[in-house]
């Protein structure tokens, strides 16, 4: 049942989140404010449930932890936390400079993720329910790991889930058959796995509760550091949620190919009469003039 349960949850908010993020984007400051009032909430619930040492009590820490991690998630990829560079990488800048100007593109975002999980730590300080703060460190520590190995060079880089208002973090992304720290990230989360596997089959049934959860969620995050380097399309997984950006893609489209229409009708040969507009004579109260940028 745990493993049924993380499965489905992971697999649903994370394509709930790729979904709102391709929205237009007059709707992302209020799918915000609905992510934040949910961190707010999940915050509170991993409090109160941090003396809750039951399976009920770990089901629940489990989803505040991955709400929790959602906010992350969607303040990044709505584009409202990211960092003080927010322009592709220029041509020829390789190296040192080159993580440099990475880094400078998500740094807020970082350190926004870095006070978060001293929020969750600090909800769940001396409590029995620790689920929720290892769920929320996993998703963390496997996120970091990911964005290193893009940076890196991976096969497969998944820009289909990159926003458009986020264009510009594409060109930090790098593609190759797979990078040096690729191996040690595999091999290290896979020793952990196992140990949590094991750990989940000794332990009485409420802590092997906690522990299948957090080895569950683990294990996903292996398998979508494979789908980085294996030739899988990882995005099958979630076509649904990438439909808004396909539907509003095929509205600009119809009026892209609507005023095109409209502009045929002036073909050359045109032997209409055109009215010619009077100028309008204002008074010389301002440098603006009509028609130009406020």
């Amino acid at each position: 049942m745990p493993v049924g349960w993380a499965l489905f949850v992971w697999w649903l908010s994370t394509g709930v989140i790729i979904y709102l993020d391709n929205l237009p984007r007059r709707t992302h400051r209020w799918s915000m404010l609905a992510a934040t009032v949910i961190f707010a909430a999940s915050l509170h619930g991993l409090h109160t449930g941090s003396t809750d040492a039951t399976a009920s009590g770990a089901y629940a820490a489990f989803t505040y932890g991955l709400l929790a991690w959602g906010w992350q998630e969607m303040s990044f990829f709505m584009g409202f936390i990211t960092g003080p560079v927010r322009e592709p990488c220029p041509p020829g800048c390789v190296g040192w400079p080159r993580f440099v100007r990475a880094v400078q593109a998500c740094l807020y975002h970082e350190l926004a993720s870095l006070a978060s999980a001293a929020a969750v730590v600090a909800a769940t300080a001396g409590g029995a329910n620790q689920v929720g703060t290892w769920t929320f460190m996993v998703l963390w520590w496997m996120r970091l790991s990911s964005k290193f190995n893009v940076f890196l060079g991976v096969r497969n880089l998944s820009e289909e889930f990159i926003p458009d208002h986020l264009s510009f973090i594409r060109s930090f992304l790098r593609q190759r058959p797979m990078n040096l720290l690729f191996p040690f990230s595999v091999t290290i989360a896979t020793v952990i796995a196992v140990i949590l596997v094991q750990q989940a089959s000794v332990n009485d049934p409420v802590s092997a509760t906690g522990i299948t959860f957090i080895a569950v969620l683990l294990i996903l995050a292996i398998i979508e550091h494979w789908f980085l380097v294996l030739p899988l399309d990882a995005a099958a997984l979630w076509n649904w949620s990438l439909r808004a950006r396909q539907e509003r893609r095929a509205a600009a489209d119809a009026e892209l190919a609507a005023k095109n229409r409209g502009a045929v009708r002036l073909r050359p040969g045109f032997t209409g009469a055109i009215p010619v507009l009077a100028p309008v004579v204002l008074p010389l109260t301002s440098d603006k003039t009509i028609g130009s940028e406020p």
